[in-house]
């Protein structure tokens, strides 16, 4: 099932377990009232070697100062008693459960490598998720309203020597107008048609609901499970499912109904509060040959009327264009993971990177194919709007990543001032295999 973009940056699951290896343990760290084992320094060394992290002689130490950073945090929330809800958490490790199901294969998976039930796998991690959620609500409490005045940034920006000023690679803006055909009234009859016989062969008996779904679904997430979409809260899939959903009796399957997808069939096994388990059917809206031919021909249309100056781009992208997201920014595609507008060039969306790579700025693209999030096929223009040079960091051109980077530093200073006072009140202890560390913060300072 397709569901809302997530935009969090820690939606990478880091259960630290997950690559557990048998270690002949013991306890390395005390802080406050948290033990640290030595098995939770190993199975983080395991993890950093299963994502291509290199790891050296100083590894054990910076896991450990960052394992004894983390339980600070959690100890001084718990003292002021910084509130984390029971719903907060369920939607956090909801969305980190459906995003690591979606990179294993699905929930079915995900059960089979636990060798667990997906309840049971929640209930494990509960705590875990709950601690680091107090963890970062505590480091934004101390830092999270720290800023910096322009002459601060350039303070530290002129701190930096001649030669270690950093390269900035090209950065580019681009803006699209795209152009998705029309489904008729004839074509989703057509659809709704096939998944009622489809309904029906499975309520006969001729084809299972798992059998249909990865014959006849085009939902890429679930097909390959059956059909299956485990456990998901209300909210995550479009509103037209989740009606559904809530309403039809447990183990029957629904009739046919539409969404901005397409058209579902589905079968709810479990509900509780305002989550549900089960698996559904999509078939996605078809679009034919002529239609794809046209709405190219129409998209080619609309740029050789830009290029005649018969119409602005700002205007056509607003007149023409189907897409709810980006029209309302005059086409403008922002970079979701940085919330920015300009994209580095050495990290640009591929389809995008192609489409602009031979233009200059001002130029519009010939048409481009594209899928749209929906999975549905379409047209696009793309707009070079601005390139900038690889040119060494300077103030005037790069002034909010250099405000960025002034902000995290003198974030930093706030919270190392802050452990550290906080080390003076807390108890520490630290195993004698460690007193050696070089650690970021002075945790050996307590008698």
């Amino acid at each position: 099932m397709i569901k809302y973009t997530f935009n969090i940056i820690f939606l990478i699951l880091s259960f630290n377990h997950f690559y557990s290896q048998k270690v002949i343990d013991k306890i390395v760290a005390v802080v406050g009232e948290k033990a640290i084992l030595l098995s939770d320094i190993e199975n983080q060394k395991i993890q950093a070697i299963q994502q291509g992290i290199q790891i050296d002689d100083e590894t054990d130490c910076m896991i450990l100062n960052e394992i004894m950073f983390q339980n600070l945090l959690i100890h001084q929330a718990e003292i002021d008693s910084v509130e984390v809800t029971e719903d907060m958490v369920k939607t956090e490790l909801e969305q980190r459960i459906q995003y690591f199901a979606a990179q294993i294969g699905g929930i079915a998976e995900l059960e089979k490598f636990y060798d667990k039930s997906i309840q049971e796998i929640k209930d494990e991690f509960y705590e875990q998720i709950e601690e680091r959620m107090k963890a970062q609500q505590m480091q934004q409490e101390i830092s999270g309203n720290i800023t910096v005045s322009p002459k601060e940034v350039k303070e530290f920006f002129n701190s930096f020597p001649e030669d270690s000023i950093p390269f900035i690679n090209s950065k580019v803006q681009v803006a699209q107008l795209v152009i998705e055909p029309i489904i008729d009234e004839d074509q989703k009859n057509s659809i709704k048609n096939k998944l009622i016989n489809i309904r029906e062969r499975i309520i006969k008996g001729e084809i299972s609901f798992s059998v249909a779904a990865e014959f006849y679904s085009c939902d890429p997430g679930t097909k390959g499970n059956g059909g299956n979409f485990g456990w998901v809260s209300r909210g995550d899939f479009v509103p037209e499912f989740d009606a559904v959903a809530f309403n039809i009796p447990i183990n029957t399957i629904s009739e046919v109904f539409e969404s901005p997808y397409g058209f579902h069939i589905t079968k709810i096994e479990k509900r509780r509060g305002e989550e549900y388990y089960g698996s559904h059917i999509l078939l996605c809206n078809e679009v034919s040959e002529t239609q794809l031919a046209d709405i190219k021909k129409k998209t080619q249309d609309i740029r050789e009327e830009i290029m005649a100056e018969n119409i602005t781009w700002e205007d056509a992208v607003k007149k023409y264009s189907t897409d709810d997201k980006t029209k309302g920014s005059n086409g403008i595609i922002f970079n979701e993971a940085s919330g920015s507008m300009y994209w580095d060039m050495q990290e640009i969306d591929k389809q995008i990177f192609l489409g602009i790579k031979d233009l200059k700025v001002g130029q519009i693209s010939d048409p481009v194919y594209m899928e749209t999030l929906s999975g549905d096929h379409a047209y696009r223009l793309l707009n070079l709007q601005l390139q900038t040079e690889p040119h060494k960091a300077n103030l005037k051109d790069d002034y909010q990543m250099i405000q960025s980077y002034a902000l995290s530093a003198k974030q930093i200073d706030v919270i190392s001032e802050w452990v550290n006072k906080k080390i003076s009140t807390t108890h520490i202890k630290i195993d004698d295999d460690y007193l050696n560390c070089q650690f970021n913060y002075n945790w050996k300072s307590q008698p």
